[in-house]
């Protein structure tokens, strides 16, 4: 089985401040922010709602896209979540675990 990785955006409220990460395990990744287990800049922030992710088989086409999303401006990272979850729902509780 082929190792899976996610590129994610973590989000403190609609159209609020963003994070963009990228993990092998998402659920415990999610987790980790939600329970502000880290200080930085996802804890000071409180982007602790899931509102968008992304799956690879490869790590670097992961990092690759990771580090192409942090480039986007505002508008185009907000465009992207709402195509794909316009209400901005928590997608921490469709995880399967």
């Amino acid at each position: 089985m082929q190792p899976t990785y996610f590129v994610y955006i973590m989000a403190s409220q609609k159209n609020g401040t963003t994070y963009i990460g990228v993990t092998n395990d998402l659920y415990r990744r999610v987790h980790e922010h939600r329970e502000k287990l880290y200080s930085g800049f996802s804890s000071e922030n409180r982007t602790t709602r899931l509102v968008y992710y992304e799956q690879y088989v490869g790590v670097r086409d992961a990092i690759k896209r990771e580090k192409q999303l942090k480039k986007w401006n505002r508008a185009w990272k907000i465009n992207l979540i709402e195509q794909n979850n316009p209400e901005w729902r928590d997608l921490w509780f469709d995880l399967n675990r």
